[in-house]
């Protein structure tokens, strides 16, 4: 029985998939808009939002933890920046948003954008 089992496998082993869910929200954190398949961005979703909800409040204390956990200097810099921090300040939560896409050629896995909510595409950025 699958009591109090939480989480998806994904067809790898435990260091494999903890390895995989560091990568994908540090490539998150850093570009706020990925394409993956639609399984891995429900489990993302669950791994990135603790960390966003962790830089409300900057301390040296949660930065150590965010780092220890994501192990990427820049995504740890860029989470814990002014900017970063301002946007998400006063949402309460649900910092991603996954948008479903059509499914991938070589095996029609179903394929999924996921995005920081607040996202705008470069070309607005440079028009604002």
């Amino acid at each position: 029985m699958r009591h109090n089992v939480a989480g998806k496998r994904l067809g790898r082993t435990t260091n494999q998939r903890k390895a995989l869910m560091k990568n994908l929200a540090t490539a998150l954190i850093e570009q706020e808009r990925i394409e993956t398949t639609l399984v891995k961005a429900k489990e993302l979703r669950g791994f990135v939002e603790p960390f966003i909800t962790l830089a409300k409040t900057d301390s040296v204390a949660n930065r150590r933890l965010a780092m220890a956990r994501l192990g990427s200097k820049a995504a740890v810099q860029k989470l814990f920046g002014p900017e970063f921090r301002a946007r998400f300040n006063e949402r309460p939560g649900g910092y991603t948003r996954i948008l479903k896409m059509a499914p991938r050629l070589g095996d029609a896995a179903e394929m999924a954008l996921i995005e920081l909510v607040d996202y705008q595409l470069p070309e607005e950025k440079a028009a604002e």
